[in-house]
This record gives structure tokens, sequence and C-alpha cells, in this order.
């Protein structure tokens, strides 16, 4: 059976520090102020625990990860929220560390793990100029979408989300909402942020929230901001341009499952056998 109502779902953006435990007490300050319907999903952006300036700063964070994430999940008990966790470094033996993006219930349990998969290897004409995220990271391989009060969650991150056969598949697996937690760099923001997006929730039908890092940041990084909430027919419904803050909306699956049926592209899709 389709659900039916309709929860509440907020984005956070932040200008996170190379301090865990300075952008994690800025959280809990946040969770206070939120709104008080339940069930609350409050979705974070890439590396919200910590933007490093270095590869082997995240590393060593990453190390503590378990520690982390048992923060976090007192944070879901104490405000009964369900939390989509942006990125956290996941250390392993072999020296690199996974981008993570963890979902946790308002238990304080994890119920969904998305590994980043593409990975942000490019030249931008900003101060940084060039990335290779593939130097320290790995890749994940696997397309992650799981049940929730909200409807189905599918998981992604700030790069994936200019591959749209990644979206296609969370889409044939059920995906519902889909998730964009990001760092985009004020150059690649500029240009094509809100069109990729509203692509995305189009051609999949599907609401989707981007919780973007914002402003100039400890490690020299300066990202683009603008977390948005967008229907699934390509309407911003909530942004927030600058600044930190929050932005949320009430979800409408009933609103969903009639653009899906008045507009059957799942069913008309013809290339189903070239997916992930």
């Amino acid at each position: 059976m389709a659900n039916t109502f309709s929860p509440n779902v907020v984005a956070l953006q932040m200008c996170s520090s190379t301090n865990p435990l300075q952008n994690l007490i800025w959280l809990g300050e946040q969770l206070i102020n939120l709104p008080a319907v339940r069930p609350l999903l409050v979705c974070l952006p890439e590396s919200f625990l910590v933007f490093s300036k270095d590869s082997h700063a995240s590393y060593l964070v990453g190390q503590k990860s378990t520690d982390y994430q048992q923060q976090l999940s007192a944070l879901c008990r104490k405000f009964d929220i369900w939390l989509a966790a942006g990125t956290l470094p996941i250390s392993k033996e072999n020296g690199k560390y996974l981008a993570a993006s963890l979902l946790f219930n308002s238990c304080g349990k994890v119920v969904a793990q998305y590994n980043k998969i593409h990975l942000f290897d490019v030249n931008v004409a900003d101060k940084t100029q060039s990335y290779h995220e593939s130097a320290a990271t790995e890749a994940g391989n696997e397309v992650v979408v799981v049940d929730s009060p909200f409807g189905k969650i599918g998981l992604s991150v700030c790069y994936d989300l200019r591959f749209s056969g990644l979206y296609t598949s969370m889409q044939h697996l059920g995906a519902e909402l889909i998730l964009v937690p990001s760092a985009f760099t004020i150059v690649t923001g500029a240009a094509h942020w809100h069109v990729l997006l509203k692509a995305r929730a189009i051609e999949t039908q599907s609401y989707v929230i981007a919780a973007a890092q914002v402003g100039q940041h400890e490690n020299g990084r300066e990202t683009f901001g603008h977390s948005i909430i967008i229907s699934p027919w390509g309407e911003t419904l909530a942004e927030l341009p600058t600044g930190t803050g929050f932005i949320s909306h009430d979800l409408d699956l009933n609103r969903l499952n009639k653009i899906r049926r008045d507009m059957p592209i799942l069913s008309q899709q013809r290339f189903r056998e070239h997916l992930l």
C-alpha cells in the first residue's frame, strides 16, 4: 500500500570546520530549534563531521568513526529524529577511507550505509584548482534504497549528482525521496547545482533533498550553499542560498504517486537492461 501521510523533512546547511567536536556541538544546538512534528528526517551535508585540510587528517578522524557514530546515535534518541548523516570518514586498513553516508533511525540505529561511488577527481577554476578525491577515498559500489516512515529513501553524495544512471537505478529500486548531501564548489555550484538537482527530481519523479556546505572554510575551501528541497515535478519547495541554518518542508507522497500515475515514465523506460 502506498504511503499516504506527509512527514516533515529538514535540510541543515553548515560551514563545517576542521574540528569534529566543534561541528557536533553546532549540530546539537541546531537540533534544539527544529520543528516539533514527528517523525522528522534531518539531513546533513557532505563532510558535516569534519572538513579537513588534508586526507591524512580525515583518515585519523575516520579511525574514531565508531565513537562519532555513537554520539550521533545519542542525538537521534535525545531529539527523537531520523538523521541522514551527510558523510563522515570511515577508515580502512588499506590506508584509505570511505566517504560514508549513514542513515540513523529515531532509536539511534544505523539502518543504511551508502559509500560514495563517484569520486571528485577534476580540475576547477577556483583557489584549490585540482581535486583528487580517489587518492585517499575508497569508492563504494552499491546502490542503496531503504524503507523509512518517510517513504523509500535513496542515498547519494555530491559528485554522484552528475551521473544520472545512479538515480535511475534508485528509481527502479523504488526510491521516493533522494538525498544529495554536498559540498559543491562556488564555480561548479553556480554553473550546475540547480539544473542537475531539478533534472534528477524530474527524471526520477522523486523528492530531492540536498543539504549543503556553505561559505569560507578553515581548510581554504569555499562552498556554494543553496541547500534545497525539490518536488517530483521539479519545483523548488524551500531553499537557503547563503548562511548556516535549516530549511524544511512537508513531503506529500500522495502528490508524488499522482505524478507517477499521470506520467508513468518508469514503466515506459526502454533501457532497463543497461542500468546498474
